[in-house]
């Protein structure tokens, strides 16, 4: 189990290019050992307040070439959104493999007081994923499952 995939996952490289407002900044970095999500930080000149509701398009100060078969997906931070009420507006939100622009974390502030955002301060995670093309295939009628066309909350909320 020493040298599985779980203690030795796969690496993709990833070409990334700090840009001169994110020169003093790290990387995104995993936290700890087996972290998925890489934390990016905020590359805000000073400090940006976000009011209850309000958006704030938060700039990172990198830009970078995903390789064609994966796509980076950006997430909130847990501590944020559940202390703070900050969140990512389109959660997840998706890089593409051919986009070319800086990275921008599109933050909300759900929480009831304004969040302040200062520079290198923890915002979100990213995280690699695989990239998989649809070939659709109709079909006169799908498959049944238990579930079959159950919707929202047809289950339940009790374990009982």
């Amino acid at each position: 189990m020493k040298d599985s995939l779980f203690h030795n996952p796969p690496e993709i490289v990833v070409e990334i290019q700090r840009l001169s407002h994110g020169k003093d900044l790290p990387y995104p970095t995993y936290m700890t050992e087996f972290a998925v999500g890489l934390d990016v930080f905020a590359a805000v000149e000073n400090e940006e307040t976000i009011l209850p509701q309000d958006i704030f398009l938060c700039p990172t100060g990198f830009k970078v070439a995903i390789p064609p078969s994966f796509e980076i997906q950006i997430r909130p931070r847990s501590g944020l959104a559940i202390k703070k009420g900050l969140t990512i507006v389109n959660a997840p939100g998706t890089i593409d493999p051919d986009y070319r622009g800086e990275v921008k974390i599109g933050l909300i502030n759900l929480g009831k007081d304004p969040v302040t955002i200062k520079r290198g301060d923890r915002v979100a995670q990213m995280v690699l994923m695989p990239r998989f093309l649809i070939r659709w295939k109709e079909v006169d009628e799908l498959s049944k499952t238990q579930r079959d066309a159950g919707g929202f909350g047809h289950t339940g909320v009790s374990f009982k």
